[in-house]
């Protein structure tokens, strides 16, 4: 019996169709690509529509290039000539542009500046949408942190010790040019008046070199020292003038980028063990409920703790009102910010630097020359040490955090540390001991540990690692590690797209599970 060949099923290129399929026919109900036209079709974007002005050629839809946009971002495709390459190929780009095709060169304008002030509103009243579908609740929110790399050369930067040490320099320099005028008149009673070396700004500079000059005007002076008058003439004002610039861009900074100055060179954890290199970044700040994106802002310095009073004040103005509830891992656990949070009305699950190892650390707990544990009479004002004696009340300590807010702390002094049989294990110094209290802090930090150790605590703990799988999904799943624009006017919408994409994908998700 003859062996039957392949059969494979026809098709003609060439076949005319009566009635040829729309867009629409070709996408599934339940594709990703239809919630993101629902949802953009029902938020308010007249404030982007304002940003046009009347008159001269039309423009595309900013609704269908917003469209285009977050479902880019959703499918992972951040480069506007990937996008531009999709309207031309992809079915469903082509959907919802209705077969528009938008150059690169129109994405990346309405991304970047059509945009810029708009998106976070845009993204709030997606926010409101979800919530109004019960997938999403406003009043918790879990806070974190991550850093994502600016688009910025990684080694064209600025430090501003560097910078701080150049005027230190051109000021001790100025000084020793002074201290050679008076060795000059050292002999004679009429001596020329010093200088200011204090005010470093441009003109002043310039005006203690002329003083300079004029001193030495009728002097023999050695030549290396006219030259280098003559080099301070022409170089240390513009130079200066130069830092004052640098200053400003740093803005309390320790450092930014020459391609990006709004960025800060922040250690990124790339490696597991977390060794890895500065780079220009943005600390980007995101609370979150449910693994949905409620809130974000993005910081310009490192650390988390100064970050929380701003994501909060964004939260208010883009919802009218705070949070319930935060929960927050240590880096947050600062005087300041709990202080803040009952300020606002807000329970604050937030933990301090050592909270585990007071709750598991049992040794810790019971030294008896841990400062913490000292103990104290409140109605006496009175500080005991571990010999029972009391201390002596010497005084406060005041601290301005960075954010302008000030600490208090009062001071104790043992008395006679010298004969006491526990100087060794309790105070190793020279002297007699003296201990820091700072008690707002004590008190927030034991109302702190009340509320993490309840039953509502624990189980806020638990839900606190939702925001760090949010993180994943952007940069692991979604391969967002880097930003495509520079300013953090800029960056700042696109992390709204990325935002705005992350919870749309997972509304999708969950609707069509």
């Amino acid at each position: 019996m003859k062996k039957k060949g392949p059969v494979f099923r026809k098709y003609d290129q060439n076949q005319p169709m009566l009635l040829p399929p729309s867009y629409d026919e070709l996408i599934p109900e339940n594709h990703p690509v239809r919630v993101v036209n629902e949802v953009i079709e029902r938020i308010d974007i007249s404030g982007i529509e304002r940003g046009y002005k009347g008159g001269g050629a039309s423009s595309y839809h900013p609704r269908m290039l917003l469209k285009v946009l977050v479902y880019a971002y959703l499918r992972n495709i951040y480069s506007s000539r990937k996008m531009e390459q999709a309207l031309k190929e992809n079915i469903h780009f082509m959907w919802l542009s209705s077969g528009a095709k938008p150059d690169h060169n129109t994405i990346n304008d309405f991304r970047g500046k059509r945009l810029s002030g708009e998106l976070e509103k845009v993204f709030s009243e997606v926010v409101q949408l979800l919530a109004g579908e019960g997938v999403l609740s406003l009043k918790e929110a879990v806070l974190d942190g991550t850093k994502i790399e600016a688009n910025a050369n990684r080694y064209t930067f600025v430090w501003g010790k560097t910078v701080k040490g150049n005027r230190e320099r051109i000021k001790e320099q100025l000084k020793q040019l002074w201290a050679y005028v008076e060795k000059l008149y050292e002999d004679e009673e009429q001596t020329p008046n010093e200088p200011d070396f204090e005010a470093m700004d441009p003109e002043a500079v310039e005006r203690a070199i002329e003083e300079i000059n004029e001193a030495l005007k009728d002097k023999e002076t050695d030549p290396k020292t006219r030259q280098k008058l003559r080099y301070a003439k022409k170089n240390w004002p513009k130079k200066l003038a130069e830092y004052e610039e640098k200053e400003k861009l740093l803005n309390g900074r320790n450092s930014y980028s020459k391609t990006d100055p709004d960025a800060t060179f922040m250690r990124m954890k790339e490696d597991h063990l977390g060794n890895g290199q500065l780079k220009p970044a943005y600390n980007v700040q995101a609370s979150t409920e449910g693994h949905y994106i409620l809130n974000y802002t993005l910081a310009q310095t490192p650390a988390d703790t100064s970050a929380l009073k701003d994501h909060i004040e964004s939260y208010l103005k883009k919802y009218g009102g705070a949070p319930e509830s935060l929960t927050a891992d240590a880096g947050y656990g600062s005087e300041e910010n709990y202080e803040y949070l009952g300020e606002r009305g807000i329970t604050g699950f937030v933990k301090y630097n050592w909270f585990h190892k007071d709750v598991t650390d049992k040794k810790r707990r019971e030294d008896p020359f841990l400062s913490d544990n000292l103990r104290y009479d409140e109605e006496t004002d009175t500080l005991y040490c571990p010999a029972g004696k009391p201390m002596d009340y010497i005084g406060d300590k005041e601290r301005t955090s960075a954010g302008g807010y000030l600490q208090r702390s009062r001071l104790y002094k043992a008395v006679n540390c010298r004969g006491c049989p526990m100087r060794g294990p309790c105070h190793k110094a020279e002297g007699d001991r003296v201990v820091e209290r700072n008690f707002n802090l004590i008190k927030h930090r034991r109302r702190a540990r009340e509320l993490l150790e309840s039953e509502e605590g624990i189980e806020k703990r638990k839900k606190r690692m939702t925001v760090e799988a949010v993180f994943g999904n952007i940069k692991q799943n979604k391969g967002f590690r880097r930003f495509n624009l520079r300013g953090i006017e800029k960056v700042t919408t696109e992390m709204g797209l990325i935002a705005i994409a992350h919870n749309l994908q997972r509304f999708s998700k969950a609707r069509f599970a």
